[in-house]
């Protein structure tokens, strides 16, 4: 079952990977896993030159949006969890209960409730509408809450308190450094969610130098129908999409097994 699975995740890489070989005309002349003349350098410049570089653009603003987004996101959420699990204030579980309750609901389901709230601050078709709703995650801030309980001891709190550090001071040089895995779990958790996005940079973006990756590889296959030539530029564009994520799994991959590990045990 577990090559079944492999094979099922796989077998899609592969296949961006030999038919981003092929020229327009191989599609139909070749089976889906063959590998054809090498025609990826063409494909590659077809790409990068088309639109005068938007796919350029498009990558761009995927990083931005995911990489910047995700740390900033995913620091939001773990002094969010911190101040759940440590600090002592008034309606500290319900702020939590409500903020699990965040969790069940669908991404979708915000989108409009997002647009006109976008829309009543003049941010739509702007960098800051799809940016700002990014910021926060619900699941996010409870990993950080189990994570804070499991691996932040009171009695560091308490001295780094007598010794005068203020709460701020006490949360970035004492707790974010014990929380390390777990932050770094929450920021690749961010960072997937946030590149492979898709229905609100649909929902508040017109422009398309504005647009994500997969926004806009979207709206070429839209066009593959009418105009074919969009085809190999789709497949490449989509090829060049996954390595960002495969490079941050690699990147990431020790911290992010042993802070999902500590969650998951809690």
């Amino acid at each position: 079952m577990l090559g079944i699975a492999a094979l099922y995740s796989v077998l899609p890489l592969v296949w961006l990977v030999t038919s981003s070989t092929k020229s327009l005309g191989e599609f139909s002349t070749t089976s889906a896993f063959e590998f054809a003349d090498w025609n990826l350098p063409a494909n590659l410049r077809a790409l990068f030159s088309e639109a005068d570089g938007v796919f350029l653009a498009w990558t761009r603003n995927s990083v931005l949006y995911a990489g910047v987004g995700a740390v900033l996101g995913a620091l939001i959420c773990t002094a969010c969890g911190y101040a759940v699990a440590k600090l002592e204030f008034p309606g500290r579980r319900t702020l939590f209960a409500v903020t699990l309750t965040g969790v069940l609901v669908p991404t979708t389901a915000l989108a409009l409730p997002l647009y006109l709230m976008a829309s009543e601050l003049r941010l739509v078709d702007t960098f800051w509408a799809v940016f700002l709703p990014l910021l926060t995650n619900p699941f996010g801030v409870y990993l950080a809450r189990v994570y804070a309980e499991a691996a932040v001891p009171d009695e560091a709190l308490e001295a780094a308190r007598i010794d005068g550090s203020g709460e701020l001071r006490t949360f970035f040089r004492v707790a974010l450094p014990m929380m390390r895995p777990g932050f770094v779990t929450i920021i690749l958790f961010q960072f997937v969610q946030i590149w492979n996005n898709f229905f609100l940079p649909l929902v508040m973006l017109t422009d398309p130098r504005l647009f994500p990756l997969s926004l806009g590889l979207y709206q070429w296959s839209t066009r593959v129908s009418q105009f074919p030539q969009y085809n190999p530029l789709v497949i490449t564009g989509s090829l060049l999409a996954v390595f960002p994520i495969i490079v941050a799994f690699l990147v990431l991959q020790r911290q992010w097994r042993s802070g999902l590990t500590a969650g998951s045990v809690k």
